[in-house]
């Protein structure tokens, strides 16, 4: 297992964030176009408790990437054709040649959210713990590149975030029943999530833990990540910047309403209200 939290991104301001992520989704485009003219097949993976930000991680990975040649698999609830058949059903989702699938959650929700909240018996779920690795192993060696993220929110920022969605006009629907029943089995779902870490992080495909409870952050360590461990034409160094801190000047928007003049203190708290409504 891999804890990959890039600390130097916690002095990034808003101007430097964007600046940040788009020199990261430079190369990403030319990550994407590597894929596509060698035929290569990646698949990330992005597992984590819900309102960890997966889904807006994603959106930043693909916010400039040619759409053609990349998607999205969120299963949703699976079928019982799906339940019965779990790997020859992630079988059919891994990307084609030339082709990069993002996984907003993947085949390891058996090993978490499925025995936590009763959703797969314990047959189902000791059958799956038994044969992941070697299931992943057969699809490395035909050539699959795989990289599994974690993105880890602690219990309080969850129960933050899961308000704020209940107070939004706009985001509510994003949060179901469900939801709070899962954040009530916080460590019963940590036992499965530890052994997953535990049995599943293998030297070819280990588990790349993300810190989220600041999502921005996350995003720009989930980018940096992938780009470092994969080797495509035109790769940059990506050296880290040397952000000046030198008489800062700190706004920020939340709502489309800009707060200007902020002290630091000011700024900080706003800052941590967005990654929460984020």
């Amino acid at each position: 297992m891999i804890i990959y939290n890039r600390t130097e991104y916690k002095k990034l301001t808003p101007k430097q964030y964007k600046k940040e992520k788009k020199r990261l989704q430079v190369e990403l485009l030319k990550l994407q176009q590597w894929i596509i003219k060698n035929n290569k097949r990646v698949a990330i993976v992005l597992e984590g408790r819900d309102a960890a930000g997966k889904g807006s991680t994603i959106k930043r990975f693909i916010e400039n990437m040619m759409p053609k040649s990349f998607d999205v698999k969120e299963m949703g609830v699976p079928t019982s054709y799906q339940r019965r058949n779990w790997f020859k059903t992630w079988d059919r989702m891994l990307p084609k040649p030339g082709n990069l699938i993002f996984f907003d959650r993947s085949w390891y929700s058996r090993a978490t959210i499925q025995p936590v909240m009763g959703y797969c018996s314990e047959i189902q779920y000791k059958n799956f713990m038994k044969k992941v690795n070697q299931w992943e192993m057969s699809h490395l060696d035909n050539g699959l590149i795989l990289i599994k993220l974690y993105l880890s929110v602690t219990k309080e920022n969850q129960e933050i975030r899961f308000q704020l969605r209940e107070m939004n006009p706009l985001k509510y629907w994003k949060l179901s029943p469900n939801d709070w029943k899962a954040h009530k089995k916080w460590q019963f779902f940590t036992k499965f999530k530890e052994r997953m870490f535990e049995k599943t992080s293998t030297d070819l495909s280990p588990w790349v833990v993300i810190n989220s409870n600041v999502k921005m952050i996350a995003r720009l360590n989930a980018m940096r990540y992938v780009l470092g461990n994969i080797e495509y034409k035109g790769k940059e160094n990506l050296k880290v910047k040397k952000w000046n801190q030198e008489d800062p000047e700190y706004e920020i928007t939340i709502d489309n309403i800009l707060f200007e003049n902020l002290s630091k203190d000011q700024y900080d708290f706003l800052f941590e209200i967005k990654q929460r409504i984020n």
